[in-house]
């Protein structure tokens, strides 16, 4: 009997892997998912510099924002790499406006004061190259800002403030974000509409700052007013997330803001700038000696302008348990008599900045890549499918019973027999004679 030839048809369940469909691409732009269950270091003028910004990275901050630019002053700056550092510098006549490095560029946003849609354009793709998501500054109140219908003075000029989102977002890469920082307006109607409207241009996020245009930051923020708001954006059934900021002291407190109002991330400015640890589940205490000297190294490697390190050290405060008042008192007024870099050697020890990048880089670079809520729920979906095409194995069906085994009065078999090749569906291997009967 001639041997049945081996079967071809295909085995069930998964085939090799160059036949399945590719898995989504994981992203490294922002998306609206970016915004969600985040700490973000909120934009400070003076104190949001880079630094700063890798310091806060370094120790938790899922993205940060950079200081406010206005429009017109990034447009006459002229872009210069360090080839040293890789640090890059928009200057002006003097020095450096805005400072930032590739390290940070998938996490950073560009803040922008603007009161013009086409000239917020220009300066957004000035800088474009550099950040990953470009935001208009609608809620800070001071002068500065206010005076040529910037900042805050957007919040009674909606129309002109959703008209350079909309520009923004026409004009811009998708994957440039656009965001919006906002602060309450006196009544929550007005807010929510408001809100509402800029939603409605398209932008990733709202940043909601819980103070009126009228309040300082000594009084408390009206943090029970967001919840409503939160769900009245949600209501509406569009991809924006909602950014919490206003008196969170770390990350331990953002988890209670998110809880009580129902954001989707919480963004941190004044304690921050007193500890940029304060990221950290575990942030660092005795800030004067653990935190300065790595900061002022930092800076020097990054050739930080003086007068900007002078300032962000100054703010630095925290919680003490080993170093004394007076000690820190005396730390801190050697810094602010210092004319430059030169005068802290004693404090800082060996000026070994470069070392103090390569670990803050080796904590960003271990960061896993971003990946959509759409392309999770994909590969999940894949994986479900693969283990579906898995075939079961052997049972009896659940209706049917399992066969008796033999009773006591079945006969006993003496030599197996050999089955049939027609039920087995092969021959049975013949032994091979031995010549000659030799064995």
């Amino acid at each position: 009997m001639s041997r049945r030839p081996i079967s071809t048809s295909p085995t069930p369940g998964p085939q090799d892997d160059s036949e399945r469909s590719p898995k989504r691409p994981r992203i490294d732009h922002l998306t609206p998912d970016s915004f969600r269950n985040g700490i973000f270091l909120a934009p400070m003028v003076r104190s949001g510099a880079l630094p700063t910004r890798l310091m806060a990275l370094k120790h938790g901050a899922t993205l940060v924002w950079g200081p406010e630019m206005v429009d017109k002053a990034i447009l006459h700056a002229e872009r210069e790499v360090d080839p040293a550092t890789g640090v890059i510098s928009y200057n002006g006549k003097s020095r450096a406006m805005f400072t930032t490095h590739p390290l940070e560029k998938p996490y950073l946003v560009y803040q922008i004061g603007s009161a013009d849609p086409e000239l917020a354009v220009q300066a957004a793709k000035t800088v474009m190259q550099d950040v990953s998501g470009v935001d208009l500054n609608c809620g800070c109140p001071k002068p500065f800002s206010t005076h040529a219908g910037m900042g805050a003075a957007l919040l009674t000029n909606p129309d002109l403030l959703c008209g350079i989102l909309e520009a923004l977002r026409r004009e811009l890469p998708r994957e440039i974000s656009v965001s919006a920082k906002i602060r309450l307006l006196p009544t929550q109607e007005e807010t929510k509409k408001l809100v509402e409207r800029i939603a409605r241009t398209g932008v990733d996020a709202i940043t909601v700052h819980c103070r009126t245009r009228n309040m300082r930051p000594r009084e408390r923020a009206l943090v029970e007013r967001l919840r409503e708001i939160v769900e009245f954006v949600h209501g509406l059934g569009l991809d924006v997330a909602i950014i919490q900021n206003g008196d969170s002291t770390g990350r331990e407190d953002a988890t209670r803001v998110k809880e009580l109002t129902g954001a989707d991330s919480v963004m941190i400015a004044t304690a921050a700038e007193s500890n940029p640890s304060c990221f950290s589940a575990t942030p660092l205490r005795d800030v004067e000696s653990t935190l300065m000297p790595s900061y002022l190294r930092l800076c020097k490697y990054l050739d930080n302008h003086w007068s900007s390190t002078k300032f962000c050290v100054t703010q630095f405060k925290g919680i003490r348990s080993e170093l004394s008042k007076t000690d820190a008192h005396e730390l801190k007024s050697r810094i602010a008599k210092a004319k430059g870099y030169e005068d802290l050697e004693d404090i800082v020890g060996s000026w070994t900045g470069e070392e103090e990048f390569k670990e803050i880089m080796k904590v960003v670079e271990a960061r896993p890549p971003r990946i959509s809520v759409e392309a999770e729920q994909g590969e999940a979906a894949e994986e479900e499918e693969e283990e579906e095409d898995i075939p079961p194995p052997c049972a009896t069906p659940p209706d049917r019973p399992n066969p008796e085994p033999p009773s006591s009065g079945a006969p006993k078999m003496g030599l197996r027999m050999p089955l049939p090749a027609i039920i087995t569906g092969s021959d049975a291997v013949s032994p091979t004679p031995t010549p000659g009967g030799i064995r």
